[in-house]
């Protein structure tokens, strides 16, 4: 299955603490979202990317933040299945094509998401969401592009995302609302799995 289409809202998640990995992950299953993008912005990212492929299985385990073609190796033997990129260059859309795990190139213009294309894919990541236009933007895009399917992320929020999800370009939104750092620090998997829950609710 498409990365686009495993849930309407994709969890993009920083673990600063490998101890709350797996908390996480159960509590967004337990909502209704069965899908992660963790990010490599922290250096105990790929131990957590580990562990929540040994012990939530049922999860579908992407990795975010891919910036060289050595984190799309390296996320992939920890155990991610799909990855997801800020933005793209020659060699790390061949990098992420040679891992064989299905992947969102990171895009934010017209010419961008052309070159994507060329390349042979069609389904990428628009980053910085907001800041680089929205949903206007999106919908714009569709008119010349309408091969190219997004996963817009970026200052997205519960207000914003129907906007975005009512494209026809889009198969949905990357949500870092769903792990709120005061619920996390608390241990509250309650929360986490309530919006979560609220966020499945949208597709």
């Amino acid at each position: 299955m498409s990365a686009l289409d495993l849930v309407p809202v994709l969890p993009v998640v920083v673990i600063d603490d490998l101890a709350t990995a797996v908390p996480i992950a159960r509590a967004l299953v337990d909502g209704g979202l069965p899908a992660i993008e963790l990010t490599l912005r922290t250096p105990l990212a790929l131990e957590a990317i580990r562990l929540i492929a040994a012990e939530v299985p049922e999860i579908a385990l992407g990795a975010g933040t891919i910036a060289t073609p050595g984190q799309a190796s390296a996320a992939v033997a920890a155990g991610a299945g799909f990855l997801v990129s800020p933005g793209c260059t020659p060699s790390l859309l061949a990098a992420m094509q040679d891992t064989g795990v299905p992947f969102l190139p990171g895009t934010a213009t017209v010419s961008e998401v052309m070159a994507v294309l060329d390349a042979g894919v069609s389904e990428m990541k628009f980053f910085p969401a907001e800041a680089a236009g929205g949903a206007a933007y999106l919908r714009a895009v569709g008119g010349p592009l309408p091969q190219a399917r997004f996963c817009p992320t970026g200052g997205i929020t519960p207000a914003s995302a129907p906007g975005y999800l009512a494209l026809p370009n889009v198969g949905c939104v990357g949500g870092s609302w769903l792990t709120p750092a005061d619920a996390v620090a608390a241990g509250d998997w309650e929360r986490i799995s309530k919006l979560a829950a609220e966020a499945a609710a949208l597709g």
